[in-house]
């Protein structure tokens, strides 16, 4: 639960009532648990009263059960108790239970925006990179597709600065005074966008919203946040933008499409972004005629590092014994020689736990990192900043994730787990770098794949596209 906010001296009056900006900068465009609100709760009923708020039921039951916060509506999602508050059988939505249980009883604020929050028109655009041709050509059907508030397809490969593409229409959406929200479905990749976004609009309002995210001031004009945390906006975005669109669970769950929907409002467009497009996605696009933007090459020109496939027998048997195969074995001396930074990838937690203290026999320094693991963000920090030599990861980084000079290893490439897409975004990790666009990605399997062939197939594909 939030802490409580203090709030400033009353400043502005409207229907009889001194409004906080503070609590019209939380809760305009949020769809909010009343029992949850950061602000005391004296001071919110005297907001309903003076209908402020829309106190809305959180799980309703006519004409069809459904959670008014996720619009979660399939009835395996919900769990029947006697509820100790009402003193009723209450419902709750499993679907959403991660962002606090709701209940049949619980009520949920929304802000009526009968005197609209204004927008800054003023911002800085502080980026001194410049486009390539390509990124360039992509930026400007970007902007003419969300000015004319068309949705709009960005499919560009790993490593060809998708996030340096999105920076002008960003921008230009910023200053006609529209809100924008860039959601994703990994925290890992708000993470790395918060701190690039702050740099270039330093003096625009941005807001990063992620599971544990800590408190933050003001009316956000730009927001970063998870495909998840828009289940708590309704009616807000004037632009959304979706980055990593094929990303589980995003592609899996309708509910998180549903919550892009809501989030937004109905006019406003929506911009996908991703190097591994779905063909759902694809089909969409060509269906409803959205603007369309391919790119095939990196910034930097080269070609995307291709990975070698390599036979690991029984790794598994292996590292219950003890031990870490030899070939793998071989492929980490080699970079630990060369001070080379890595990333290996395994298909489970289980067997990354078993291997970890293998690793971390040869070098203290190496670390694993999970979906669970709270220290995450900080050990990828302590890799890109050379203060460890190594990460074990799951799929968590697959994507999202740049770090110089990188190179990768995928234990268990055949395991279901490593679809082709996936296995194109771990691969295109390596060989980012202007300075070091080359380097080592190998699929060590227990036999291989259809999913490795296409994954590897499609890699070539781009690299013979021209340029």
């Amino acid at each position: 639960m939030n802490k409580k906010i203090k709030t400033p001296p009353m400043t502005h009056h409207y229907k009889g009532l001194i409004v906080e900006p503070q609590i019209r900068n939380f809760f305009t465009g949020r769809i909010w648990s009343r029992r949850e609100t950061p602000f005391p709760k004296e001071k919110i009923n005297t907001y309903i009263q003076h209908h402020f708020f829309e106190v809305l039921q959180a799980v309703l039951d006519k004409p069809v059960r459904q959670c008014r916060r996720c619009l979660n509506k399939n009835s395996r999602k919900f769990v029947s108790f006697h509820c100790a508050k009402c003193q009723k059988i209450c419902h709750y939505c499993r679907h959403c239970i991660t962002m606090g249980r709701m209940c049949s009883c619980d009520e949920l604020l929304l802000w009526k925006n009968e005197q609209p929050q204004k927008t800054n028109k003023s911002h800085t655009f502080n980026w001194q990179g410049q486009l390539t041709k390509n990124q360039a050509r992509a930026a400007q059907e970007l902007t003419a597709s969300i000015l004319q508030k068309n949705n709009h397809l960005i499919s560009a490969v790993c490593g060809a600065g998708k996030t340096e593409m999105l920076f002008p229409a960003v921008f230009e959406a910023l200053q006609l005074g529209k809100r924008v929200c860039i959601a994703t479905p990994r925290t890992d990749v708000v993470l790395e966008l918060f701190p690039r976004f702050q740099q270039v609009f330093p003096k625009t309002c941005i807001h990063a919203y992620y599971g544990n995210a800590p408190q933050q001031q003001g009316f956000a004009q730009l927001v970063l946040a998870t495909t998840h945390q828009l289940y708590r906006f309704e009616n807000t975005f004037d632009v959304m933008i979706v980055d990593e669109a094929d990303a589980f669970p995003y592609t899996m769950d309708e509910a998180l499409e549903q919550a892009v929907i809501k989030a937004k409002k109905k006019e406003g467009p929506t911009a996908y972004v991703t190097a591994t497009p779905s063909a759902a996605l694809l089909s969409k696009k060509t269906k409803e005629r959205w603007g369309y933007s391919f790119i095939a090459r990196r910034f930097h020109g080269q070609p995307l590092p291709i990975p070698t496939f390599q036979a690991l027998w029984n790794y598994e048997k292996t590292f219950q014994k003890g031990k870490i195969p030899v070939k793998l074995l071989n492929w980490l001396e080699q970079k630990l020689a060369k001070h080379e930074p890595f990333l290996i990838f395994f298909p489970t937690i289980d067997l990354m736990d078993k291997a970890i203290p293998l690793f971390q026999q040869i070098d203290a320094s190496i670390a694993s990192v999970h979906a669970e693991d709270a220290s995450r963000k900080e050990k990828v920090l302590e890799l890109r900043n050379v203060q460890r030599k190594g990460l074990l990861t799951t799929t968590i980084l697959e994507r999202g994730i740049t770090i110089k000079n990188v190179q990768v290893a995928v234990v268990g490439a055949e395991s279901p787990v490593f679809t082709a897409s996936a296995l194109i975004q771990i691969s295109g990790r390596v060989g980012r770098n202007k300075d070091f666009p080359n380097g080592d990605i190998v699929f060590f399997h227990h036999g291989i794949t259809a999913e490795m062939d296409l994954a590897k197939k499609r890699m070539l594909d781009f690299n013979r596209q021209p340029q």
